[in-house]
């Protein structure tokens, strides 16, 4: 991946560098140090991924990535700061990840590695220049916003005209369609029904009951999700995919 680094601070550009350099997931092809310089920089170098500070001098990391949402191709945007209280306005721009310094080796290669992803999934007539998928969905608890974690959300099904996202705190509605979040998150979660998603890294196994219908079973939770007859073949597929026992 081509990186580029975006920060107002010459030793912070330099540590990111020497994590990219370690990590061995990409080559940074240019540095910034404002957001003008960023712009500049992008439509210079057409980097695949943008590590953006956000507190800049003049233009700041936020007005930059909402300048890069309208390029064609838009690169994956991932937040480096030293405040961590512009994550929601951060995801907003489809920033797929918000990395708060002091930033850890492992923390920049897990949103490195989900770039790469993004990077390498196969484009669609439907898709958007290049869509993103989020790390974290914000919900509303009690008036006010909380960020869940894509990767601690178990499964979504869908009631009526919402949809309830399960996780290990329990439960949330979101006003998003199963549609839309199969979309973004392909890969990630797995279409067993008309009305559930469930996320594939959580899947246990592939079990029958004795009238003959077919349930995920799930790490660390005791529920059991149908499967429909229609997408028990795909089910089956990715289950072989993974290697996971079934009937």
């Amino acid at each position: 991946m081509k990186i580029l680094i975006v920060d107002d601070e010459r030793l912070a550009r330099e540590r990111l560098t020497a994590l990219v350099h370690e990590l061995g997931l990409g080559n940074v092809v240019g540095e910034a140090s404002n957001g003008k310089e960023a712009l500049s920089a992008v439509h210079a170098y057409q980097p695949d991924v943008v590590l953006l500070d956000i507190r800049m001098p003049g233009m700041d990391g936020m007005q930059v990535a909402q300048r890069l949402v309208n390029l064609y191709p838009q690169p994956i945007v991932i937040f480096t700061t030293a405040y961590n209280d512009h994550a929601l306005e951060a995801f907003e721009t489809q920033a797929v990840d918000y990395l708060v310094k002091p930033i850890r080796k492992d923390r920049l290669q897990q949103a490195l590695k989900r770039a790469q992803a993004l990077l390498q999934k196969p484009s669609t007539a439907d898709d958007t220049p290049r869509a993103t998928a989020r790390s974290h969905i914000s919900i509303n608890v009690r008036s006010n916003l909380k960020l869940i974690p894509v990767g601690e959300i178990f499964y979504f099904s869908a009631d009526e005209k919402y949809v309830i996202l399960h996780w290990k705190e329990g439960e949330a509605l979101l006003s998003e369609t199963l549609k839309d979040l199969e979309k973004e998150f392909a890969g990630q979660f797995l279409r067993i029904h008309r009305s559930t998603l469930v996320a594939v890294n959580y899947i246990s196994s592939l079990v029958k009951d004795n009238n003959g219908r077919c349930y995920i079973t799930l790490r660390d939770q005791p529920t059991r999700l149908e499967i429909s007859r229609r997408h028990l073949p795909t089910v089956r597929k990715v289950l072989k995919d993974m290697r996971l026992s079934s009937f």
